[in-house]
């Protein structure tokens, strides 16, 4: 069984933002639970260029240390563990939040 949850991760810093977690059973039968990188529009920066606030979609906006990658405002962005890690294309980061739109509306069907 796969389960999806949007994890609002209270263990991490606020600046750190939240996750997509994906819980499933792996061939070994272990539990195994992982957070995948989210993309993300940058709409604002601070002034030393080291955060910025990235807009996930559907209202939800969080901070993200972009120090890894050089961001411009309007860049679409892959965010994990609060770090942006690649500047990706607007197509690419809008079709990959589309998908995981629908495993969570998927797994609210289960």
């Amino acid at each position: 069984m796969i389960t999806v949850t949007w994890d609002k991760s209270p263990r991490l810093p606020s600046h750190e933002g939240s996750c997509l977690r994906v819980n499933f059973i792996n061939t070994r039968g272990s539990r195994v639970s992982v957070c995948l990188a989210i993309p993300g529009k940058i709409v604002s920066l601070d002034a030393k260029k080291e955060y910025a606030t990235v807009d996930y979609g559907s209202g939800t906006q969080r901070q993200a240390n972009v120090t890894l990658v050089e961001v411009q405002l309007g860049d679409y962005v892959l965010v994990h563990a609060g770090f942006a890690i690649q500047v990706i294309e607007e197509s690419e980061a809008k079709e990959t939040l589309k998908l995981f739109r629908e495993m969570l509306a998927f797994q609210g069907e289960g």
